[in-house]
């Protein structure tokens, strides 16, 4: 079977949502790339079929440029993903990303799949409608680092016509079992069909899309984002069962509970004195 590409890379797939991707790539190219700092690849165990492991620090400009030399197309997933101290932040999801789109450039690869957050929206209320067109807030060094990811990958279409698709990703884990996770719920599925149509749909851009599946309630409203025609087959409404049926009122200045960053709302931002 002809496959879209003949190499891949995807980087960050040592992580949680990385190791539980990593099957699931092998229908896009012959090659998928394998890419992770030292403590994730040495959790990828040895390559596969039609796989090749690249240990990288994504702060190391030289090794970025040596990962991603003979790649079609990049799944960005690497980097920080939790609300932690800036240092590291700066290093792998802001140096790591200039890094990362100076070798797409002077390699010539056309399109990039970055793993964005909802994190970058966090600041605005349950109770709101969000879209793409409206301005960011960032709920915290990790949102924000987000923020300068989807800003950084747009100045790289308009500048040299470098295509990128950001995936504002919810809750990708196997099921949800809070509000918020309700609402924010993206079902492996449902995120594989929205890589398939990031990296398939003939023209992109510069796309945002929120990584959501059909869930009741949701946030988030990708009517700029139509042109993927991403359509979510899975909802969380299959687990409203795990909800706590117990109920207590949150303290009054409790902000996770009536922002949409949840627990990153009241995380950070962190800065070591």
């Amino acid at each position: 079977m002809t496959k879209p590409f003949k190499r891949i890379l995807f980087t960050g797939a040592g992580g949680n949502l990385g190791r539980r991707l990593r099957e699931r790539l092998q229908e896009f190219a012959d090659i998928v790339r394998l890419a992770d700092v030292a403590p994730g690849v040495a959790s990828l165990g040895p390559a596969g079929p039609g796989e090749e492991i690249v240990e990288c620090d994504l702060a190391d400009r030289e090794q970025v440029m040596r990962m991603c030399e003979g790649v079609d197309a990049i799944l960005h997933f690497g980097g920080v993903s939790t609300e932690v101290e800036f240092a590291p932040i700066m290093q792998a999801n802001i140096l790591g990303m200039v890094n990362l789109y100076e070798a797409v450039h002077k390699l010539g690869i056309r399109r990039v799949v970055f793993a964005s957050s909802n994190h970058t929206m966090g600041m605005y209320q349950t109770s709101e409608r969000v879209d793409a067109a409206m301005p960011t807030r960032a709920d915290g060094y990790y949102g924000l680092s987000k923020v300068w990811g989807e800003n950084l990958s747009r100045y790289y279409w308009d500048r040299f016509g470098i295509e990128t698709v950001c995936l504002r990703i919810g809750f990708c884990f196997p099921e949800p079992a809070t509000h918020r996770q309700m609402v924010t719920w993206l079902s492996l599925d449902d995120m594989v069909e929205l890589l398939r149509r990031s990296l398939l749909t003939p023209r992109v851009g510069h796309t945002i899309s929120f990584g959501v599946s059909d869930n009741p309630g949701r946030w988030w409203d990708d009517r700029h984002s139509r042109h993927l025609a991403f359509q979510a087959k899975d909802s969380s409404a299959q687990f409203l069962g795990n909800l706590p049926q117990e109920f207590a009122y949150p303290p009054a200045d409790d902000l996770s509970t009536f922002l949409q960053g949840g627990a990153f709302v009241t995380a950070g931002p962190k800065y070591p004195s």
